[in-house]
């Protein structure tokens, strides 16, 4: 995982910012353990424990899934990341030269979605919950979130490279989650990319997020249904395709034909995909990351 020294970070810092916390990180580098395994190596109630695996959970530092065990099921916990960069600010560093583009939500220009599903404003809910008519509503426009468990949404993003600027890295930064019935944060979802009609990798979602509230999420949004993703940033370069750092494919920057006049990004949950658990795209006013899907090229 590769971070910076602005505020979306915020919850990573604070989920390093215990010794308890960090004492779990160190116990899953040796192997996944459960919930009760931590507590008794802690010497905390589960109640407690449960408390810091979500704050690690919600960073993106560790996953949970849920499995058999002797006499039921277990929380399962391991390690998300295997690494954590921080770039901090240097005013003497070379400073990239980029376009940005901040694409709402609600912007997308084609789709193909299955219940569960749904979209809402910052007010209300676009519609009735699983109903795929409404991904056509003209108010659609303003939401700024969106769900679905089968299918794609596709969005449109201006070419704004002049003919002597050369594109050095694309970088699409969203906050992302699973979509469940109701919440579940131990619900795997294998989200595809594609740009330009280039599948560029896939990115596994841990669950859909509840049990406590966005930090931006409204205050009508029901306590009951998602509340918050993780933010996920893509970057295509000369050496591939990375999910926070981490290699998800060979394309580079130039399979992906940055030279049309305008990009296409789907993001997908495929038929054949291996978890079929959805997708939950926020944006700002929703979730724990203030922003809709920003995109940056990077050029020279």
């Amino acid at each position: 995982m590769k971070i910076d020294t602005t505020e979306k970070w915020l919850p990573v810092y604070e989920a390093l910012a215990s010794n308890v916390r960090l004492r779990i990180i160190n116990f899953l580098a040796q192997r996944p353990m459960n919930i009760k395994e931590l507590a008794e190596r802690l010497n905390l109630s589960n109640a407690i424990m449960t408390m810091h695996i979500r704050k690690l959970e919600k960073a993106g530092i560790i996953k949970v899934e849920v499995t058999p065990c002797r006499g039921g099921l277990q929380k399962l916990c391991s390690l998300a990341i295997d690494s954590l960069e921080i770039t901090f600010p240097n005013a003497k560093k070379h400073e990239r030269k980029y376009h940005e583009v901040s694409i709402p939500v609600g912007h997308y220009t084609d789709f193909k979605v299955t219940p569960t599903c749904g979209l809402a404003t910052l007010e209300k809910v676009i519609g009735h919950f699983d109903d795929p008519r409404y991904f056509l509503d003209p108010e659609r426009v303003n939401a700024r979130i969106l769900w679905f468990t089968q299918g794609y949404v596709e969005y449109k993003i201006p070419n704004y490279l002049l003919p002597n600027q050369q594109p050095e890295e694309l970088e699409i930064s969203m906050e992302l989650g699973s979509e469940a019935p109701g919440v579940n944060s131990n619900w795997p979802s294998d989200i595809s990319f594609f740009i330009n009609g280039v599948y560029i990798g896939q990115w596994t979602s841990p669950g859909d997020f509840g049990g406590e509230r966005g930090i931006y999420t409204p205050s009508w949004w029901s306590n009951n249904i998602n509340q918050y993703g993780l933010l996920k940033v893509l970057r295509i370069n000369s050496e591939g395709s990375f999910i926070d750092g981490q290699k998800i494919s060979d394309i580079t920057i130039k399979d992906i034909f940055l030279d049309l006049k305008q990009w296409t990004f789907r993001i997908a949950v495929l038929e054949d995909a291996t978890h079929i658990g959805g997708v939950t795209i926020y944006g700002k006013g929703f979730g724990n990351y203030d922003q809709d899907i920003v995109v940056r090229v990077y050029y020279i």
